[in-house]
C-alpha cells in the first residue's frame, strides 16, 4: 500500500524554504541539538492538530485506514488517550441516561486511569488478580466477568464499560475476542488499554484489540512502533454512535496540550509509510522468530524465559535460577544492554524489527554467560482487597502529606505516587493502608507514600 506523508513532506518544505520564523518556537530553527528546522508550530498549512482539516487530517486518515477504525494522533502517549477514553464513556452514559458512570476496571490498571476517574468522578468496581498474580498481572476469563457482571445485574446494577490493560507490563495478554462477547451481551462497553500492543495489529491474524472487539482503545505508538516518544493512538469503534466518534477530538483536546509537538506528529505520520509497507509484517515476523528461538536457548539452560504471552516481549523470571529481576538487569548493564523494567521477581525487555538477529544472539549469550546460583524461593507478598472508604476523586483532591511508609499503617492513600515504570498503584486512592499493603510495599522497595492528612 502506497501511504502519503503529508506531515513531513510540509515540513520538509518549510524547512527548505527557510523563511524569516517570527512565530514560536524560541529557537527560530536554529539548530542546538539538531532537530530544530523541524521543530514548528501552527502556521499556515502546517494544520491543527485539534481542529484538523489539512496536513494532519490526511496523515490521520492514513493512520485510520491502516488500523481499520477511526484513529487519532496524541503527543502526549497513552495517558492522554486513557483519559480520552474515559471522557467519551463518560458522554456515552449519559447519553443512556446515567450521570455518573460505574467502570469496572482491572486492577492493574495504569496511575493515569486513577486521575482520568478522579477528574471525571468516575465509579471503579476493581477486578483482582488470582491469587498467585502478582500485582502487574490480572488475568480476568469470560468465565469471571460473565459472572460479576450477573452478580451486578441482580442487583440492579449495569456498569457502562470494562476497562483493561493488553498486554499488560509482563506480556500477559487477555482473550479480548471472548470478552467482548460477554460484555456487549451486557451492553457494556470494553476500553483497552494497549500501550504495549500497537504492533499486534501487524501480526497475522492481527491480535489487535479493535479487531477483537473493543470500542475504545489506546496504542502508545512510540513503545513498540518506529515513533517518537510521546507518540500515541486513540481508536475509536467504527460501531460506536457517530456523535461519539466526532468528539473524539474534542475528548483529546480536553487534556492536551494546546501546543503539540510537531516532531512527534512528523514522527506518526512516517510511520504510516514504515507499517504500510510489505517489509514491515515480514520483519515482525522474522523478529518474532528470533525471540521465540532466545526463549528456547535460555529455557534449555534453566533460565525461565517463557511468562510472556506477547510475541515481542522477553520476560524472564530469573529467581528460579538464583537471581532477583534488579541483579539481572545490573548483569545485563555491565555487558551494555539496557532493559525495560526489572524488580525483585521480573525482568522485562522490549523486542522491535530495529534489534537484529545479532543483539538477540548477544543478549542471549550474555544470559547464559551468568552461573546458576540455588534458587531464591521467596515470593512476593499476597495482594489483598484494601478497605475503601472514599472515592478516588475525593482522596486525590484532599489535602495530603508524604509520610516514610512505616508511618502510613492505617492511614489513606491521596495520590498514587508510583513511578513509571511500571505506575501500577497496589493501593488506590481513598484505600487504607493496611499490614499487607506496607508488606508489598516495602517488597517493592516503596520508600514514600501520600497520604490525606488527619
Amino acid at each position: 500500500m502506497k501511504m502519503t506523508t503529508p506531515i513531513s513532506d510540509f515540513i520538509w518544505s518549510y524547512r527548505c524554504k527557510k523563511p524569516l520564523r517570527l512565530h514560536m518556537p524560541g529557537h527560530k530553527g536554529v539548530l542546538l541539538t539538531g532537530c530544530e528546522g523541524d521543530d514548528i508550530t501552527e502556521v499556515a498549512g502546517a494544520d491543527s492538530l485539534y481542529e484538523a482539516e489539512g496536513i494532519i487530517r490526511e496523515s490521520e486518515q492514513n493512520a485510520s485506514l491502516l488500523f481499520g477504525c477511526p484513529t487519532f494522533y496524541s503527543t502526549e502517549g497513552s495517558s492522554q488517550c486513557i483519559r480520552a477514553m474515559l471522557y467519551l464513556t463518560l458522554l456515552y452514559a449519559k447519553e443512556q441516561g446515567v450521570d455518573r458512570p460505574l467502570i469496572l476496571a482491572g486492577r492493574n490498571a495504569h496511575k493515569t486511569f486513577l486521575s482520568a476517574a478522579a477528574l471525571l468522578d468516575l465509579d471503579v468496581e476493581w477486578l483482582y488478580p488470582n491469587e498467585n498474580e502478582g500485582y502487574l498481572a490480572c488475568h480476568i476469563s469470560p468465565v469471571l466477568l460473565e459472572r460479576e457482571l450477573s452478580r451486578l445485574s441482580e442487583d440492579d446494577v449495569v456498569p457502562t464499560a470494562l476497562y483493561l490493560t493488553s498486554p499488560d507490563y509482563l506480556g500477559g495478554v487477555a482473550d479480548i475476542e471472548r470478552l467482548s462477547e460477554v460484555c456487549h451481551k451486557h451492553g457494556v462497553l470494553l476500553l483497552v488499554d494497549n500501550a504495549h500492543g500497537a504492533y499486534l495489529k501487524f501480526l497475522s491474524p492481527s491480535l489487535h484489540p479493535m479487531d477483537l472487539g473493543a470500542d475504545l482503545c489506546c496504542d502508545s505508538a512510540h513503545k513498540t512502533l518506529p515513533v517518537l516518544t510521546g507518540g500515541a493512538y486513540l481508536h475509536v469503534g467504527s460501531h460506536m454512535p457517530l456523535g461519539l466518534r466526532s468528539q473524539a477530538k474534542q475528548a483529546l483536546a480536553l487534556f492536551g496540550s494546546t501546543s503539540p509537538s510537531y516532531l512527534i506528529l512528523q514522527s506518526l505520520d512516517m510511520a504510516n509509510a514504515v507499517m504500510a509497507s510489505k517489509d514491515f509484517a515480514t520483519s515482525l515476523m522474522k523478529t518474532s522468530k528470533w525471540v521465540d528461538a532466545c526463549r528456547v536457548k535460555l529455557m534449555a539452560h534453566g533460565i525461565n524465559a517463557n511468562y510472556s504471552e506477547e510475541p515481542l516481549k522477553l520476560t524472564l523470571y530469573p529467581k528460579t535460577y538464583g537471581y532477583t529481576g534488579m541483579e539481572v538487569a545490573e548483569y545485563l548493564r555491565q555487558n551494555g544492554i539496557e532493559c525495560e523494567f526489572a524488580d525483585p521477581d521480573f525482568v522485562v525487555m522490549m523486542i522491535t524489527p530495529a534489534i537484529t538477529e545479532a543483539d538477540l544472539e548477544q543478549l542471549t549469550e550474555v544470559l547464559l554467560s551468568l552461573p546458576r546460583r540455588e534458587a531464591l524461593m521467596q515470593c512476593p507478598p499476597a495482594l489483598v482487597r484494601p478497605e475503601r472508604v472514599m472515592s478516588i476523586r475525593e482522596a486525590m483532591l484532599s489535602p495530603a502529606e508524604t509520610l516514610p511508609v512505616s508511618e502510613c499503617l492505617g492511614r489513606v492513600l491521596a495520590e498514587a505516587t508510583v513511578g513509571c515504570p511500571p505506575a501500577v498503584p497496589i493501593v488506590v486512592s481513598g484505600e487504607i493502608i493496611d499490614e499487607s499493603a506496607i508488606e508489598c510495599f516495602n517488597y517493592y522497595d516503596i520508600k514514600v507514600c501520600s497520604v490525606i492528612k488527619e
